[in-house]
């Protein structure tokens, strides 16, 4: 196992993620505790020392099973996450309740790491309203030493970040990112990156396989990375590639089940950077599988001036896109809910005035009827 180095202490490279734990006849909810209790122990047995839960996975049990599956192990042995549960926003007045609650489901008097769950347009409001006493609660547990290290994971826009940031950032000793060769440029992951690199924030990925949609890519993708790595799997390319930043601390995965972890394990046996050839050979593939499936909106907002509803066109484009190429998923709705009735997609009266000056020549209106029926 490979470690990085993160102020005093030295973390497994690739950690566990409790949020796809194997489960019993398809349910969510029944975690197999005895299939993830051997991997746990593969992963300690391994060097594997960095264990990532929280409220919400598998309906809130994972803290549960993984208190149970990491209280045979001495407590300095691993280092263990969760998170405030701020993607409800029915939470934000219960943190001092629920946070001790945390404690008592994973059997542990502290937590190593903890996080503001979610950053994103949804809930930026509330997790920076005072009211709430969130940050002040979580600052408070951090002096009192069942916080160790206070950071935040996001799935929100450049500037939601930058917005939790400006009022948090000088606090936040890590911030958890979806990123992956994908959504380097599809999801902004650089420009994110380089945001926390003003804050000197290093940065934890999640998503690193973007849902498994890394692990199997075109026959044709495959054939040109083989030729440059005959031995490499196509799954650790995507592991290669985060390896390649110097900003990534951590690299989470919801692994399912022993085979999976037990190839990822192994390619965290070594620390295998890409080169420039190579990086521009994954990003050129991730351009490709994106272009086959969006619309080639490049924000030049010329439909903006011309839309009698004055939407947003190139952010519920962005959002459109996002959510045909995932193939649903929580992003889009979850920004949309955000959104004033009157500017989201059902307000368009598919007019057509943007059309007629979009220099794509993008059929915005029909984007916005699809973009409406894949909602419902």
């Amino acid at each position: 196992m490979i470690y990085r180095r993160f102020q005093d202490i030295e973390l497994s490279a690739l950690g566990l993620g409790a949020m796809r734990l194997p489960v019993t006849d398809g349910d969510d909810s029944r975690i197999d505790e005895t299939a993830a209790g051997e991997m746990v122990d593969y992963a300690m047995k391994n060097g594997v020392n960095y264990y990532d839960t929280a409220w919400g996975y598998h309906s809130g049990n994972s803290e549960i099973v993984m208190g149970k599956l990491l209280h045979k192990y001495p407590r300095e042995s691993f280092y263990l996450a969760s998170k405030f549960p701020g993607y409800d926003l029915a939470n934000m007045p219960k943190v001092r309740e629920i946070f001790e609650k945390q404690l008592e489901k994973c059997q542990v008097e502290y937590f190593d790491f903890y996080l503001f769950h979610n950053v994103c347009e949804m809930n930026i409001d509330a997790y920076l309203d005072p009211k709430y006493g969130i940050y002040d609660y979580l600052i408070e547990q951090k002096r009192n030493g069942r916080i160790r290290h206070l950071g935040f994971s996001a799935h929100g826009d450049y500037e939601v970040i930058e917005r939790f940031l400006d009022a948090y950032g000088k606090d936040m000793e890590f911030c958890q990112l979806q990123i992956n060769y994908l959504d380097w440029t599809f999801q902004n992951a650089k420009e994110k990156v380089e945001l926390l690199k003003k804050y000197d924030i290093p940065v934890w990925v999640m998503e690193p396989l973007r849902g498994g949609k890394l692990a199997a890519i075109s026959e044709g993708a495959t054939e040109k990375l083989k030729a440059l790595r005959p031995d490499e799997d196509v799954p650790a390319w995507a592991f290669r590639f985060l390896q390649t930043l110097p900003e990534v601390k951590m690299i989470l995965s919801g692994m399912s089940n022993m085979e999976q972890l037990a190839a990822n394990i192994h390619t965290f046996e070594e620390d295998k950077p890409l080169d420039t050839k190579e990086m521009d050979t994954i990003l050129a593939i991730a351009d490709d599988m994106v272009n086959r499936i969006i619309l080639p909106c490049t924000s030049c907002r010329y439909c903006t001036t011309h839309c009698p509803k004055q939407l947003d066109i190139p952010r519920l484009l962005s959002l459109y896109n996002e959510h045909c190429f995932t193939g649903g998923g929580f992003i889009a709705p979850m920004v949309l809910s955000a959104f004033e009735e009157d500017k989201k997609p059902s307000a368009c009266i598919a007019c057509r005035s943007c059309e007629a000056v979009c220099p794509q020549q993008i059929k915005i209106s029909e984007a916005m009827a699809d973009f409406i029926a894949r909602m419902n």
